[in-house]
């Protein structure tokens, strides 16, 4: 059978809770889960915490008559861009059994979830990438990093003594969510972690972590730290705080360790200067790109966009207009044109005629508009082409924040 045949035999269809064996054994087999990693977790204890993404997820799949043979899966996740939220669609569980690939199911199926994805207003997709190049292909560019550092024992830094407090609370405890959602309220890039959010942010190191809040002196939660000690090591998995204080107050909690441990690990995922705040700044640190993502509706995105000044502030500036290539959507191969009245509303139109303004695909907008790289950056190593004093508008329009996204699903 020829693979056009084949694909002609298949049927796309959605993927239920009925198909949640298949589902699992689908994963499985790609992401190489094995009998004996199964056995020591339990099958029924897979089952049951995968049941709740056919629930709250959208999941697709193409069927070989009953056999469920490739699949992908979106999570209705919320994500603050400079300060707007956003629906996004987290796009994960791509895979194909083998003997069904190179037959574009994983093409056709990300296409249908794009659609879906606009239907529902999710103008943006986030992806942790299995291959970049593949994901590029498809229209999704690098929007954040990960650092990965170690600091000796000799280096953790003893922080002055702060007013409030550190202790350790049970895993669960809701202060931590209540720090983190002002955190992400604040901060360009992060998820908004709903219930399954939080679930996936720790699905599989659940079981091995602790928590510690920092309290200020009124009492009010402002930092927590998720950590493991093992094998003489401080494995510091997340650490949010909302302040210096809270942050010193961290630090010191860490450093209570000193006598059991040789070093401290874990991640930042930002721009945080950690090597600039510690007085011995010579630590190892490792530079990886971590999230990608896609404006998947281009005039959506744009119209709810939050430039960063009244355009009737800056005169000079009259319109921009951008000619756009995206590799699988066609509602955003186009020309957009965004001009503001004299109360500084924006309006964005389709103008197909246009032939002034700036060439640029859908990775360049993408990871333009959400600052990993600036325009003006962007315009200098050729991704973006033609007239810089557009370029120079977008520099003043666009924020300057660089994303930080810590979740992972």
């Amino acid at each position: 059978m020829s693979p056009q045949d084949l694909k002609e035999s298949l049927e796309m269809r959605e993927v239920k809770e009925k198909h949640l064996e298949q589902f699992n054994d689908l994963m499985n087999y790609v992401f190489q889960i094995t009998n004996a990693e199964i056995n020591e977790i339990g099958d029924k204890y897979l089952l049951n915490m995968k049941k709740p993404l056919l629930q709250a997820c959208d999941v697709l799949g193409w069927f070989d008559k009953d056999k469920l043979v490739s699949q992908i899966m979106v999570y209705p996740f919320q994500v603050n861009i400079h300060g707007k939220l956003y629906k996004m669609g987290g796009l994960t569980g791509v895979v194909t059994y083998p003997e069904y690939a190179g037959k574009g199911l994983i093409h056709s199926l990300m296409k249908e979830m794009l659609f879906r994805m606009k239907e529902k207003g999710q103008t943006l997709s986030y992806l942790y990438p299995y291959s970049i190049p593949y994901y590029r292909k498809k229209g999704w560019e690098i929007i954040s990093d990960v650092i990965d550092y170690r600091v000796k024992d000799t280096q953790i830094p003893k922080m002055s003594q702060v007013p409030g407090r550190t202790m350790r609370v049970v895993i669960d405890h809701p202060d931590k969510e209540q720090v983190y959602a002002r955190f992400a309220r604040r901060t360009h890039g992060a998820m908004i972690r709903n219930a399954l959010a939080w679930d996936e942010r720790f699905r599989w190191e659940r079981s091995d972590l602790s928590v510690a809040i920092y309290y200020n002196p009124e009492g009010q939660p402002t930092g927590y730290i998720y950590y493991k000690v093992e094998e003489e090591t401080f494995f510091a998995t997340e650490m949010i705080y909302l302040d210096e204080e809270a942050r010193r107050g961290l630090w010191n909690f860490i450093r209570a360790h000193i006598s059991m441990v040789y070093d401290v690990k874990g991640k930042i995922f930002t721009n945080e200067p950690l090597a600039f705040l510690l007085e011995d700044g010579e630590i190892e640190q490792k530079i990886s790109p971590y999230y990608m993502g896609r404006i998947v509706d281009v005039q959506g995105f744009l119209e709810e966009f939050p430039f960063q000044r009244p355009v009737r502030t800056d005169p000079a500036i009259k319109e921009i207009v951008l000619h756009l290539k995206d590799p699988m959507l066609d509602w955003n191969n186009d020309t957009f044109v965004l001009s503001w009245n004299d109360e500084s509303r924006l309006t964005v139109t389709k103008e197909s005629g246009r032939e002034d303004g700036l060439s640029m695909d859908i990775q360049t907008l993408t990871t333009m508009m959400l600052s990993y790289r600036r325009p003006a950056y962007l315009k200098k190593v050729e991704r973006i082409k033609g007239p810089v004093e557009m370029v120079n508008w977008l520099e003043r329009l666009i924020p300057n924040e660089q994303p930080w996204h810590a979740d992972y699903f």
